[in-house]
This record gives C-alpha cells, sequence and structure tokens, in this order.
C-alpha cells in the first residue's frame, strides 16, 4: 500500500481509503461489511472515511464494530458533520456551534472511539456564520476529540476563507473531500489549485463514477441485477447520470488502454485520480471483499504521459467540468 501525506501536513494515510457512504447499515448486510473492512486491513489500507449521515447514523455504527480490536494508532478515521441525523430537528443539521459539539460526541460514541483522526464539515452552511462554525471546530480540536479538521464540497473562495480563519485560530485545516473521476473534473479549475495554494490535501470520493468506470454498465443494455443501479436505497439515483449511452460508449472505449497499462478498468480509473499531485487518497467502496483486492492495485500505480492523453481522448467529450456544480445547499 503506497503511504501519503495528508496535504501538506503531517499525517500520513493509505492512498486508497475505504469508505462506506452508500454500503455499510444500507445496501449490505452486516456481515459482508464487517468481511469488507477486515480485507481492507489485510490489504493495507489505513484510513477509513464515513459520515454521521450515512445510513443515518448507522453507518458509524458498522464502522466502530468492524474496526474494534484494532491497533487504533495505526488507523486514521475520519467522519463528518453537517446533514440531518435522527430526527432532523431544526438543530439536527448544519454548522451551528450546537450541531457540531453534539455531533462529534455521537459520532465517537457510534466509532467507539475518543478521537477521529480527521472531522470534516460535509457541506458548507449559508445560514451559519463561517466564524461560529470554525470557533467550533477549533474547540473541537483542543478538547482531544479530533487531530486535524477538513472540508467536503466546499467551492474555492470557502476554503480560502475558512483557512484564514483556521490560522488564526492556529487549528490545522488540511483537506478537501470532493468527487472527482475522470468523467468528474469539476475540482480542477479553482479548487485544486487553491488548495495547493493553501496545503489542503485531496481525499476524493466516487473515483470510478459510482461504478460506471468497471465497464460493467454496458450501452444500450439494462444494468447487471444486482448493481448499485438497481438499489432502490439510493444507489440507483446517485449513479443515474452516468447511465447515458454516449458516456457508457467511451467508457468501454477505455478498455484497450486498461489492458495496455495491465489494469483493470477499475484500477484505472483509481490509478487515474492518483496521478493528480493535489491528491492524497480515494476512497474505495465495496460490498465484496474480493471488490476492495482488485482496488487496492491502483496503489503505487504511476500511468504514462500517452497512456493520460489516450484516456483524454476518450473520454473528453463526456467529462464534467463546470466549476459552479460545486454548491453546498441553501436550507431556507
Amino acid at each position: 500500500m503506497e503511504i501519503r501525506n495528508l496535504g501538506a501536513s503531517g499525517l500520513k494515510i493509505s492512498a486508497i481509503a475505504y469508505g462506506n457512504w452508500l454500503t455499510h447499515g444500507s445496501q449490505v448486510e452486516e456481515d459482508a461489511a464487517l468481511a469488507c473492512v477486515r480485507q481492507a486491513l489485510e490489504e493495507g489500507i489505513t484510513t477509513f472515511d464515513t459520515a454521521d449521515v450515512y445510513a443515518n447514523t448507522a453507518a458509524e455504527t458498522v464502522l466502530g464494530k468492524a474496526l474494534a480490536g484494532e491497533r487504533r494508532e495505526g488507523l486514521e478515521i475520519f467522519t463528518k458533520v453537517f446533514w440531518p441525523t435522527g430526527p432532523g430537528k431544526h438543530n439536527d443539521q448544519g454548522l451551528s456551534r450546537k450541531h457540531i459539539l453534539e455531533s462529534i460526541d455521537g459520532s465517537l460514541r457510534r466509532l467507539g472511539t475518543e478521537y477521529v483522526d480527521l472531522y470534516q464539515a460535509h457541506r458548507f452552511d449559508h445560514e451559519t456564520p463561517l466564524e461560529e462554525t470554525m470557533l467550533a471546530f477549533a474547540d473541537v480540536v483542543r478538547a482531544g476529540k479530533a487531530l486535524y479538521i477538513g472540508v467536503s464540497e466546499w467551492r474555492a473562495e470557502e476554503i480560502r476563507a475558512a483557512h484564514e480563519l483556521a490560522k488564526e485560530l492556529r487549528v490545522p485545516l488540511i483537506s478537501n473531500q470532493p468527487q472527482y473521476s475522470m468523467l468528474y473534473r469539476v475540482i480542477e479549475a479553482e479548487v485544486v489549485p487553491t488548495c495547493q495554494e493553501l496545503g489542503l490535501g485531496q481525499i476524493v470520493w466516487s473515483p470510478i463514477a459510482q461504478g460506471v468506470l468497471t465497464g460493467k454498465y454496458q450501452p444500450g443494455q439494462p444494468p447487471p441485477a444486482g448493481s448499485r443501479a438497481t438499489d432502490d436505497k439510493g444507489g440507483a439515483d446517485m449513479i443515474s447520470r452516468w447511465l447515458q449511452d454516449d458516456v457508457l460508449e467511451r467508457v468501454q472505449r477505455l478498455k484497450p488502454i486498461a489492458d495496455e497499462a495491465g489494469l483493470s478498468l477499475a484500477q484505472l480509473a483509481v490509478a487515474w485520480v492518483l496521478q493528480n499531485d493535489n491528491v492524497s487518497a480515494a476512497i474505495i467502496g465495496a460490498s465484496r471483499p474480493e471488490q476492495v483486492t482488485e482496488n487496492v492495485k491502483a496503489a503505487g500505480v504511476v500511468l504514462e504521459k500517452e497512456t493520460l492523453a489516450a484516456i483524454d481522448e476518450v473520454v473528453g467529450p463526456v467529462v464534467t467540468s463546470d466549476p459552479a456544480l460545486t454548491q453546498s445547499p441553501r436550507r431556507t
């Protein structure tokens, strides 16, 4: 397993992180989830990402159970706060001081740990002063409940403003967690240059575009039985935008490129995001242990310039790159 620093910080993480967004506590049974985490550990993954909102807190509970008994100092556990949890009342969401300080305690209890390595703002909160949010995060760090702080899906100007406050408060804001893949490149124009300047690293999610970049979805054909596109618990909604014939045809044309590189399509997709100097880790998910084993083989792969150019030529017409697509919801 390749190990990288998270941004300019001293925190070292596995280049492949294991995430349980659409799986634990939802799509797969607990035994399968535990088996996937055990396989991740076996493959050298030390970095695990979750959030309180995943399966309405159940994902944190499953991950905590899966990691119980492991040497805590050998793990990097990340979670997030913002989206509604519990009954979803008016203070059960957002980045107010009240919600942050209550949420971190709930996350630690469910994860079975005294601290998380990284506590992330899952979206930007337009209804709470940024100063209030950052002071609450600073207090979480000073209380020893989180070692570092990060954001997820924030725009470049929001990251810059938060970084300035973090400097004043002397707390380590070290990362952003955006969606990023061969097909979805909205961070490249503004977010990546800003983060490179400020020393934040990217922990990217959906590097295989919800599974589309595995090549298992064929143009003009119904999705395979049991695939994410047939899941009625949220998976089908997330993947639907990629299930267009022009996209699926382009993905099939990546197969010879992957073959030439000695990789599967999934491995090629994960390796591709890791070529970006600002990407510290790619988050993979799994419903079966063998998926973990396959995807970790992308760690440490160096793609030749000719390979990268060939990929761009194939997918260029269907790439999404508008930086304005990075936006957080307004709750009013």
